[in-house]
């Protein structure tokens, strides 16, 4: 591979940004202040993206919309933003005039090193889910060992903006999409981990096959450690067809008891017999698995893999412990909202996918589920077939509510179902409503979609707080929207 270009070469250079969100905007003005002749395209245009364009004019910055959308004349190379799909028309006009391109994590990892900057080590991670909760772990255990760290990537801080902030760094918990993976080539991470695959983005990648490589590059120059599920063997196959440095191991992470190489749990305690001395024979104690919040399946899941990650980077186990302790996840994540009448009522919007949601209602024995939503191609007979002998009842919203009925029907014909026609503002808390009726005293009602939001509310932050909201409102009267 070519040497990275340092700032000064982008001077005078062409460079189209495609997309207008978050990191087309950031990575926009980085190039214009390297002195890059800077055009961003963008297929919107609506009031939104007319006015993100006339604030990147102050940055001489020139903006195409709509149907203006396409491969300038001249242009030296595209920065593209995560979303833009691989066989979009203008990457199409990219290769037929061998104009690479890159995304903006690529971008982030060639500035990394110039003048006034220090190139941090990236612990890398992916998967289809997990990864905010496991960057996030990663970076409580970073802080607790006294390094310089942030969370940063697609957890919503653009990697742009990191490095090229003049803050200094020891070490970043960088959270990595599949999109920003298939635009990122060159980089090279001191360790990474998959934490699990399953169906996601196929519209995007192709197929299973694509998403899965592109998920796998995460691991390609890794110095230290490539961390995988080990109850997931697709992630350790990754494993075996990267390209590695010398030396570099393969550590798995389990639920179970660990292998050599492993991390694990044992006796409800947290454990690595891989950074250790002769790891054949001994194991190092980090923490309790109560020391995680919450201690679901899926999440000690998440803990173990930010531990392996900071144990490669040399992190002590008192540190790993204090980490875990004092970290607490996001809103929506597997979120206890209130008990009401021997009830516990949890959130995990978050859940948008099968997978999520198995996850989810794996961490519970007597379930009334709340499901649905957008199903984005999903088929749910696998999951309702492994939750069957959780579930007391389940309550059904959303566009695509009937996919989840007919799975219900075909593998848990004993289960009550309430189906929700209504979509207005008030049907969640028809929902939870619902949901009490069919609970008893020491049932969890889950509201773990399963499916996207977006048929009725802005995101799943949004339909998380309406489920709260409505929780909170069971103990006034009526809820609001009846």
């Amino acid at each position: 591979m070519t040497a990275a270009p340092g700032p000064e070469d982008f001077t005078g250079r062409r460079v189209v940004v495609a997309g207008l969100g978050v990191s087309g905007v950031s990575a926009a003005r980085v190039l214009a202040r390297l002195g890059a002749c800077v055009t961003v395209v963008d297929g919107g245009d609506s009031d939104a993206h007319r006015d993100r364009a006339a604030a990147l004019g102050a940055d001489d910055v020139a903006v195409r919309l709509g149907d203006g959308a396409t491969l300038p004349e001249g242009t030296d190379l595209i920065v593209t933003s995560p979303g833009w799909k691989p066989d979009s028309p203008l990457f199409a006009a990219a290769a037929a005039h061998d104009v690479p391109v890159w995304g903006d994590v690529e971008l982030a990892w060639r500035l990394r090193e110039g003048p006034g900057r220090h190139a941090a080590q990236w612990l890398a991670v992916t998967g289809t889910n997990g990864k905010t909760t496991t960057v996030q772990m990663l970076a409580s255990i970073l802080e607790a060992a006294g390094l310089r760290t942030a969370a940063v990537g697609n957890i919503g801080t653009p990697l742009l903006d990191v490095v090229l902030s003049g803050e200094h760094h020891d070490v970043l918990a960088v959270e990595l999409s599949s999109y920003q993976l298939h635009w990122a080539p060159s980089v090279r991470a001191h360790s990474a981990a998959v934490l699990n695959l399953a169906p996601d983005h196929l519209d995007w990648h192709g197929s299973m096959a694509a998403y899965a490589a592109d998920k796998g590059r995460i691991y390609e120059g890794n110095q230290v450690a490539c961390v995988y599920n080990a109850a997931d063997p697709a992630t350790e196959e990754l494993v075996r067809e990267a390209d590695v440095v010398e030396g570099c191991r393969a550590i798995g992470f389990t639920l179970g008891a660990p292998r050599p190489s492993e991390f694990g749990v044992v006796d409800g305690v947290l454990v690595d017999r891989a950074f250790v001395p002769d790891r054949q024979r001994n194991a190092q104690e980090l923490a309790e698995v109560t020391d995680v919040t919450p201690a679901a399946p899926h999440n000690i899941a998440n803990a173990l893999a930010a531990a392996a990650l900071a144990r490669a980077y040399g992190v002590a186990p008192a540190a790993v412990r204090e980490g875990l302790r004092t970290f607490r996840p996001d809103a929506h994540r597997i979120e206890h909202v209130a008990d009401v009448g021997g009830v516990a009522y949890v959130d995990d919007s978050k859940a948008t996918n099968t997978h999520a949601a198995e996850a989810s209602l794996a961490a519970y024995e007597s379930i009334v589920w709340i499901a649905g939503g957008l199903a984005k191609g999903a088929t749910f007979d696998d999951l309702v077939a492994r939750a069957v002998k959780r579930l007391r009842g389940a309550v059904l919203i959303g566009a695509d509510r009937a996919l989840i009925a007919e799975a219900l029907a075909r593998h848990a014909p004993d289960v009550p179902v309430v189906d929700l026609e209504r979509t207005d503002t008030g049907a969640m808390a028809a929902a939870v409503r619902e949901a009490t009726r069919l609970a008893g005293p020491g049932d969890t009602v889950l509201m773990a979609p399963a499916c996207a939001s977006m048929d009725m509310f802005t995101n799943y932050n949004t339909r998380g707080e309406a489920f709260a909201e409505a929780v909170h409102a069971l103990g006034s009267g009526p809820a609001a929207g009846d």
